[in-house]
């Protein structure tokens, strides 16, 4: 067995890699040891960045009922302004309204009062004319001129 060669190439095969195996075990363990290593520092930070995340969804999500309420805050704002603006839109209308329909009956009274004016003008002009002419037609000259006369002594009576 000594004196076989295939002996004595598996003896110095094997002391090769008993004495390539401890090196080589410490350098790749060291090599596992780091990858380890820089998984668990990337797990550590993909954890980190993941609390991160939720951190943020968690504030976005409250900025987001945050503006939500406010926004249905400003809806029901708007809501109470706009029926209170058409309840005082309403009353102005009322009031213009009011204001026109007094307006008109001021100028149907004023154009009434003006009518029933012209009308006895009218009446009184009618009156005058058919009064002169009945004088005209049954009083003498002579006669005229003594009516003159006294209604001027008159006058004077009256006026004081």
């Amino acid at each position: 067995m000594f004196a076989d060669p295939s002996f004595w190439v598996g003896l110095a095969f094997v002391l090769v890699v008993a004495l390539i195996y401890k090196p080589a075990m410490k350098s790749i363990s060291a090599s596992l040891d780091a990858r380890a290593a820089g998984i668990r520092t990337q797990i550590e930070e993909a954890r980190k960045l993941r609390e991160d995340a939720q951190a943020l969804l968690a504030d976005y999500q409250r900025k987001q009922r945050d503006a939500m309420a406010e926004a249905e805050k400003i809806i029901s704002q708007a809501k109470e302004e706009a029926v209170r603006l058409r309840a005082e839109a309403e009353q102005d209308l009322g009031r213009a309204i009011e204001r026109r329909k007094q307006q008109a009956l001021e100028r149907i009274a004023q154009t009434e009062a003006q009518a029933v004016a012209q009308v006895q003008n009218t009446a009184v002009d009618v009156a005058l004319a058919a009064a002169e002419k009945l004088m005209a037609e049954n009083i003498a000259a002579g006669q005229a001129q003594a009516m003159i006369d006294k209604s001027i002594t008159e006058l004077g009576k009256r006026l004081n």
